[in-house]
């Protein structure tokens, strides 16, 4: 019996490229239904579907956000991921993470931050 192998740093690079198509649905389906996307940098929680839905809409639809996956590493139970951002907002660019802590192929939560 062979145990299957979940690869985290695969489903956030999907994650990245569907954050990048504006495609709401589908950034939202890489969250478990209960997750909560905490961003200090906006002051707010988003709890489910729906909050990390309006989270994707006010955040990244509507400042045209573009996201380049710099680099993921493990640390003890999530996986840190650096991201460059481009978009228009003030400034145009910045940096940021994302602390993930994953159940099974979904995200359980998720603490984004600006750099």
């Amino acid at each position: 019996m062979s145990e299957t192998t979940i690869d985290h740093d695969a489903i956030v690079a999907d994650w990245i490229a569907a954050a990048n198509s504006h495609d709401a649905a589908r950034f939202v389906a890489f969250f478990a239904e209960n997750a909560v996307l905490d961003d200090p940098s906006v002051g707010e929680a988003f709890e489910g579907h729906e909050g990390v839905g309006r989270y994707f809409d006010s955040y990244f639809i509507g400042y045209n956000t573009q996201t380049r996956l710099a680099s993921t590493e493990p640390r003890d139970d999530i996986l840190h991921v650096e991201v460059d951002f481009t978009g228009d907002f003030p400034g145009g660019q910045t940096g940021g993470t994302f602390d993930v802590t994953f159940a099974g192929d979904r995200f359980a939560h998720v603490r984004a931050d600006l750099i």
